[in-house]
């Protein structure tokens, strides 16, 4: 008889012929969950995310749907999940909720996902506006120049005044930093303001994520699952993908080397993964590549979840070593294309027509393969995936603000900090010069006009956020000491690579 209890070195994922597990050690060579809408894919996302989450791991995620919520909660006996038991083997599922914190960029439906303009960096922050070649270079010179003359890029506004400065000393700025384009400096701003409307202005800002609220575990040793609300953020596809693009470039940048571990330090699951490459360059797609090839051995896996495996590159698609795949309906000649290449990931199988089973396949019904031994996929099989043990669904309003105020960081990141920056500082210096230009109309003493420089109203939480103020003090610092340009995604491999 199967077991679903969680064991020291796997994950109980379900059974066919005999039992299908998830080597622990090779869940860092990162993963593929792949299906039909409606096929089951959240399921088996919900299953690996409470598995992992009980043995220590903590999980981030994005929740596209809002039916991921229900982790956080015990699930309970019905029809369905008795008969899978059944199927199964199994006398009794433990029905339980996991620690859970929520997250949202908006700061509505979680706790509030900020980063500054500096750590977000030029290239991808050029992805998410747009912007063509020229732009580009007009927003890299912005930064450096930022860099040069020791001014801090927080937030949205910071961004706009670095942009006027440069668009108002352009003649000055030629000679040593290039032609700028008064226009490109336009269809940026313009660009920038969208991305406000869009809900930027709540994304860029202090207090600045730390990664290492993401990788906590309970008191009982249990790993939190982070949950990025997503349903609202998905109808705006590009600065999803930006975002996560993000998160999984500072995860690189700042975890240090460990090498294969017993089990990951953190599980990272990528949904409605083709958006992460939709019209993404070359260049940027090669660079996701070296990402997910050399993040393991920071301990972090990384998964996937699509529709269909042919929605991955192909060069990302090889580092996947363990494999979900749900049902394919092929219908057209395209579909039909992308059940063969589904089938063709899968180490063969002598006893599996892996194409035709998986047009198949039934709900909560999938072809399997991991890694095993030295990293070798094992052939594939047909099972059916254990059901999780908390609730399949949503939650409601009550239960996820009970979540909130339960997960140890509430109050933290809900108030948001707005410290002297770039912004302040190219004010004052416009405030000075009408001061002095005026005092020189005047005739009054040139020396007395920097006394007339008004001082910036402090901000109430200024001085009462203290860990957030001085994490951005390391930030700046660090800033200025020579991260400089090629900030932000990659930022390391454009660097050293």
């Amino acid at each position: 008889m199967a077991t679903l209890m969680d064991q020291e070195t796997q994950l109980f994922l379900g059974r066919g012929e005999v039992p299908e597990y998830l080597s622990l050690h090779l869940a860092n060579r990162h993963g593929l969950i792949a299906g039909a809408t409606g096929t089951g894919k959240s399921v088996s996302l919900q299953l690996l995310a409470e598995g992992f989450s009980r043995v220590g791991v903590p999980v981030f995620m994005a929740d596209v749907k809002g039916d991921l919520a229900g982790l956080s909660q015990p699930g309970s006996p019905n029809p369905k999940i008795n008969e899978r038991l059944e199927l199964l083997g199994l006398e009794a599922l433990s029905f339980r909720g996991n620690p859970v914190c929520f997250w949202d960029l908006a700061g509505e439906h979680g706790h509030p996902v900020r980063t500054t303009i500096s750590d977000m960096g030029p290239l991808l922050l050029g992805r998410l506006l747009e912007l063509n070649d020229t732009q580009q270079g007009v927003l890299n010179l912005t930064f450096k120049l930022a860099d040069d003359e020791g001014l801090l890029l927080l937030d949205l506004k910071d961004l706009r005044a670095m942009l006027a400065y440069v668009a108002e000393n352009a003649s000055d700025l030629t000679s040593t930093y290039g032609n700028v384009s008064k226009a490109s400096v336009g269809a940026i701003q313009r660009q920038l303001l969208s991305l406000e409307q869009q809900g930027g202005d709540h994304f860029f800002g202090e207090p600045a994520l730390d990664l290492a609220d993401l990788i906590r575990t309970n008191r009982q040793g249990h790993g939190y699952i982070n949950i990025l609300a997503a349903d609202q953020l998905i109808h705006r596809p590009r600065l999803y993908a930006t975002f996560l693009l993000w998160l999984l470039s500072e995860l690189f940048e700042q975890l240090p080397e460990v090498g294969d571990l017993p089990q990951p330090k953190l599980v990272f699951f990528f949904d409605e993964a083709h958006l992460l490459f939709n019209d993404a360059p070359k260049a940027l797609v090669d660079k996701v590549e070296q990402v997910v090839r050399l993040i393991r051995s920071k301990g972090v896996g990384v998964y996937f979840v699509t529709q269909s495996p042919s929605d991955v590159p192909d060069t990302v698609l090889a580092q996947l070593g363990n494999r979900i795949q749900h049902a394919l309906r092929a219908f057209t000649p395209r579909d039909q294309k992308a059940v063969r290449v589904a089938a063709e990931t899968f180490r063969p199988n002598p006893k599996l027509n892996t194409a035709q089973a998986i047009q198949e396949l039934a709900v909560g019904e999938a072809l399997v393969s991991t890694l095993e031994g030295r990293g070798t996929p094992t052939p594939v099989q047909r099972i059916f995936i254990c059901p999780p043990g908390s609730r399949i669904g949503p939650v409601t309003a009550e239960e996820r603000q009970a979540v909130i105020r339960l997960s140890g960081l509430h109050g933290h990141y809900e108030q948001s900090i707005d410290r002297e920056s770039a912004y302040e500082i190219l004010q004052g210096k416009a405030v000075t010069r009408e001061t002095e230009a005026a005092a020189a109309g005047n005739g009054s003493p040139k020396g007395r006009t920097q006394d007339k420089v008004p001082a910036k109203p402090p901000t109430p939480q200024r001085d009462t956020v203290v860990t957030a103020l001085a994490k951005s003090v390391a930030r700046s610092i660090g800033s200025n000491l020579g991260r400089q340009i090629v900030r932000g995604i990659l930022g390391s491999l454009f660097k050293g690579r």
